[in-house]
């Protein structure tokens, strides 16, 4: 009697693994692709901000560039092994990074919201905390 319920469950679960997977994979590329459009806006028409914000910017763009790729990879070792808690959970610890220490450090150049900028640090540590649940996973199952 429990089979084809525990069956049923195991789709469910599967079915909503692929619909966060998916979710996610929108987010890579919208930051990807805000990251591109950003950079070219950044090299030319960024060009009167002052230097200070300049290089702020460009060390928020920098991460997002390299988080978003590195969300991307988590998601296609995701996608090619079984389903993983800890590569599930580096993903949203990538994602929570790039809002919080770039999408901060966006906001506070642009708006002048310095109260905003208390998010970064964590932001920077959910970046640590990703790739240390990637050296995690790597152990493990690798």
């Amino acid at each position: 009697m429990n089979s084809p319920n525990i069956n049923q469950q195991q789709q469910i679960k599967l079915k909503c693994t692929d619909i966060l997977l998916k979710c996610l994979m929108i987010i890579v590329g919208i930051s990807g692709c805000f990251s591109v459009l950003f950079g070219a806006w950044l090299a030319h028409g960024g060009q009167a901000l002052p230097v200070n914000v300049q290089s702020s910017l460009a060390t928020a763009l920098q991460y997002q560039f390299i988080h978003t790729l590195a969300l991307f990879a988590t998601l296609v070792w995701l996608k090619t092994t079984k389903p993983s808690k800890v590569l599930l959970a580096a993903s949203f610890a990538f994602v929570v990074g790039l809002l919080c220490f770039c999408g901060t450090i966006y906001i506070k150049s642009f708006f002048e919201l310095a109260v905003i900028g208390k998010l970064t640090p964590f932001g920077g540590i959910s970046f640590a905390l990703a790739w240390l649940l990637l050296a995690l996973e790597g152990k493990n199952n690798f």
